[in-house]
C-alpha cells in the first residue's frame, strides 16, 4: 500500500461520525419532562459556570443570544384542558453527530468519552456545523464579549473563554469531568456514580437532570434509561443521542 492510499484510508477512518470503537466512559443524560417545571435554574447555572456572555438588548433583538441550553415551551391538549409543558433542549451529544463530519479542520469531534467536544482554537467560523445540527444547539460568537469590573471575576478560571468567529456549545461540563477523572485516576480507581454533575444537573430543583456513565449498567442513567417513558429527539434522524427524554405521565 502506498504512502497516499494509507492517507486516504486514515482520512475515511477519522471522517465516519462515531469513529470510536470503544469508549472509557460513556456520558449521558436522562431528563424527566414530567419533574421539569420551567424554573430555567439550569439556564442560569450553565450561564455562570461556562462563562457564557451577556450580548445585549441590541443582540438579543438580532437572535444572537448564546445558550447552551434553552427551555422550549409548548402547550398540551385543547381547551379547556390544557397544559403548559417544558423540554429543555441543550447538545444532544449524537454518537452519530451530522456536526461532526461536515467541519472542514476537525473543530468538532468525538473523544473517548464519547462527547461531541469543541476545540476553540482550530474552529475558523464557517458555522457548517450549526447548520446540520437538527436541534439548534450551537451558538456563533459574533463579537469578543467583555465582562465589566467587577463582574469579571466571576468566570470560571477552569473554562475558556471564546472570542469572535467561533462556535460553542454544550459540553456537559467537560471541566468537571477532566476533574473527577483525575482524581479517580489517581486514585488507582474509575469515576464513581453522581461524582460528575454537570451544572445544570446541579442546580436543578425537581433533579429532572440525571447525569452519569451509560458503560456502568449500575448506574442511576442505566437504570433510568430503561424506563418505558424514555425516547429520544428526532430519533427519525439516527443521530443516536446520548440524551434520554422521559414523556409527560
Amino acid at each position: 500500500m502506498s504512502d497516499s492510499d494509507s492517507i486516504k484510508e486514515k482520512w475515511k477512518k477519522y471522517r465516519k461520525p462515531g469513529y470510536q470503537d470503544e469508549f472509557d466512559y460513556s456520558w449521558g443524560m436522562v431528563i424527566d419532562l414530567d419533574r421539569c417545571t420551567g424554573c430555567e435554574a439550569c439556564v442560569t447555572a450553565c450561564q455562570a459556570e461556562n462563562n457564557l456572555p451577556i450580548v445585549g438588548e441590541e443582540g438579543f433583538r438580532a437572535g444572537r443570544e448564546i445558550k447552551w441550553i434553552r427551555i422550549e415551551r409548548y402547550w398540551e391538549g385543547e381547551y379547556p384542558d390544557i397544559k403548559l409543558r417544558f423540554i429543555p433542549m441543550l447538545c444532544q451529544h449524537c454518537d452519530s453527530a451530522p456536526c461532526e463530519p461536515v467541519c472542514p479542520v476537525y473543530a468538532t469531534y468525538h473523544n473517548q468519552d464519547g462527547l461531541n467536544v469543541q476545540v476553540y482554537n482550530r474552529c475558523i467560523g464557517t458555522r457548517s456545523c450549526a447548520a446540520y445540527c437538527p436541534y439548534d444547539a450551537r451558538a456563533f460568537n459574533w463579537f469578543s464579549f467583555t465582562w465589566d469590573p467587577p463582574l469579571d471575576e466571576q468566570l470560571n478560571p477552569d473554562v475558556t473563554v471564546r472570542e469572535k468567529g467561533v462556535m460553542e456549545k454544550c459540553t456537559f461540563c467537560i471541566q468537571r469531568i477532566r476533574q473527577a477523572k483525575d482524581t479517580a485516576k489517581d486514585q488507582n480507581r474509575r469515576v464513581r456514580d453522581g461524582e460528575v454533575q454537570p451544572a445544570c444537573v446541579q442546580s436543578c430543583p425537581t433533579q429532572a437532570l440525571v447525569f452519569g456513565d451509560r458503560n456502568d449498567p449500575n448506574s442511576a442513567v442505566s437504570k433510568l434509561a430503561q424506563n418505558p417513558r424514555g425516547y429520544h429527539v428526532l430519533e427519525e434522524l439516527n443521530t443516536n443521542p446520548s440524551i434520554i427524554y422521559l414523556k409527560n405521565l
